[in-house]
């Protein structure tokens, strides 16, 4: 589905916002790098607190509800790869993910 508040379009300008929001050094861009992450690989990255969304504006928790409406139409699993944003994944890793021993 293409169209419509959960459309893939939709998903896509939404995670377009978010990792722009996330390059940034705010509390709600470590709140919307934890929601990022958490989502690319949570057992690694670690997970998103849902009472996070209470420390984001409203309009960074509709982008982030709109990738979770739009996951929950689909079978499976869909990662922001899918999207072809990996290397802006790999970035907010090494941006926000910075582990012992790396």
């Amino acid at each position: 589905m293409e169209e419509g508040p959960f459309g893939k379009r939709a998903a896509t300008a939404a995670l377009d916002r978010l990792i722009e929001i996330a390059r940034c050094d705010t509390g709600q861009s470590r709140r919307v790098a934890n929601f990022l992450l958490a989502w690319w690989n949570g057992d690694d990255c670690g997970h998103f607190p849902i009472a996070d969304l209470f420390g984001v504006d409203a309009t960074i928790a509709t982008h982030m509800t709109t990738i979770i409406g739009f996951l929950g139409q689909h079978e499976g699993a869909i990662y922001p790869d899918a999207f072809g944003r990996k290397t802006d994944m790999v970035e907010l890793v090494q941006r926000w993910r910075q582990f012992d021993g790396d």
